[in-house]
């Protein structure tokens, strides 16, 4: 049998935990993300658990115990214990009974197996006890070795349940799937068949999941088969991939930047189809229009910062498929430190009002055509 070994597992805290809902006679499990990253070699950052304790059995059993319980989604089964400062995602196993795509009716289930029949994908069902040994009853292991990022049953039926797991399904691909070996052609299929029960979803869903897809560190293979299977004109419409895996390349060693993701993909209302917040609206509306003027690289950098040039940098040569100046960096760096040394006063008083603001703004364009050279009195001397 498999088994695991990590901090998150081993800890006081979780084995604190797993005990107590032994001593009460009640099954505890660790699942989904923590299992699975755990064997990728991956960082951890929840831990959920599952357990076949109604939510008000968990919270007498917790708070019996002294833990703190909050419960933030008791309508869907789901307590959080803090144990130790550690907080834990406790579940009851569960099974849906009525879904309309976007939201699903449950009942409790008594045991593992229809718990995991729920799941979206295989690598998500696999469980944990206390010891580490991995418990998987749909195939999660094979999948998660191979890399194969694979819908549990049928995988229309896992769809219409909830159409957010289209945008999962590429999104785990993006993460955890091997692109060598390509995407399951069956769930590809069953998304591109449903791809219209994407307009069901909110746009705050559809741009978390699209966040998450564009930071993944290549999402190139998952966003060209949103692109074959339709998907991605529902949820970026007009966008192009050809030139993200160009930029991919380019970008190697930088960290992933999902808005420099985006504006190489292009595409049009993607504030209001993601839902946006006003300061990412700004950043990518204004990426746009520096990629469309002749602006330099210099006075991005001065105006906006290091961080917009270097993703107009970047996705300019990705569009024209050449490689960045090798010197790009280290020229933003200088001109977003850049300060004009000039201020209103010293125009003052021979220049006020709208006079005053025309010189200043003469004055900066040519300190900034000198590349940042001009000292305030060669510019006070014109």
């Amino acid at each position: 049998m498999t088994r695991i070994t990590a901090e998150w597992l081993t800890q006081d805290s979780t084995q604190t935990l797993f005990r107590t809902f032994e001593h009460a006679h009640h099954q505890l499990l660790a699942v989904g993300g923590c299992v699975r990253n755990t064997l990728l070699g991956m960082p951890v950052s929840d831990i959920d658990m599952a357990t076949d304790a109604w939510p008000d059995q968990v919270m007498d059993i917790a708070q019996g115990a002294g833990f703190k319980v909050i419960p933030t989604g008791i309508d869907h089964g789901t307590i959080t214990v803090v144990v130790q400062d550690v907080p834990y995602e406790i579940t009851s196993f569960r099974m849906d009974v009525e879904t309309d795509g976007r939201h699903a009716k449950i009942a409790y289930a008594g045991n593992r197996r229809d718990d995991a029949k729920r799941r979206d994908f295989t690598m998500n069902a696999l469980y944990a006890d206390a010891a580490g040994h991995v418990l998987d009853g749909v195939g999660g292991l094979d999948d998660l070795h191979a890399r194969k990022v694979r819908f549990i049953g049928d995988a229309g039926s896992r769809i219409k349940e909830d159409y957010l797991r289209i945008l999962r399904f590429f999104r785990f691909f993006a993460h955890y799937g091997d692109p060598s070996s390509g995407i399951d052609a069956e769930g590809l299929a069953a998304c591109a068949e449903h791809a219209e029960g994407l307009g069901a979803l909110s746009r705050e869903r559809i741009g978390a999941e699209m966040r998450k897809i564009l930071s993944a560190p290549d999402p190139a293979p998952a966003v060209a088969s949103m692109s074959q299977s339709g998907v991605l004109m529902r949820v970026m419409p007009g966008a192009e991939p050809m030139s993200l895996p160009v930029l991919v390349h380019l970008e190697a060693g930088a960290d992933p930047d999902w808005i420099r993701r985006a504006l190489v993909l292009g595409g049009e209302a993607i504030t209001e189809t993601w839902r946006l917040s006003r300061s990412e609206a700004r950043v990518l509306d204004l990426g746009k229009a520096d990629l469309q003027a002749e602006t330099s690289l210099a006075e991005m950098a001065y105006r906006h910062g290091a961080r917009h040039a270097r993703n107009v940098a970047f996705v300019r040569a990705a569009h024209l498929q050449q490689p960045v100046a090798p010197d790009f960096a280290t020229q933003i760096v200088e001109a977003a430190q850049a300060r004009f040394p000039v201020d209103a006063t010293d125009l003052m008083p021979s220049l006020n009002g709208p006079a005053l603001g025309e010189k200043l703004r003469a004055l900066e364009s040519e300190w900034i055509a000198s590349a940042f050279r001009l000292t305030r009195d060669e510019l006070l001397r014109r």
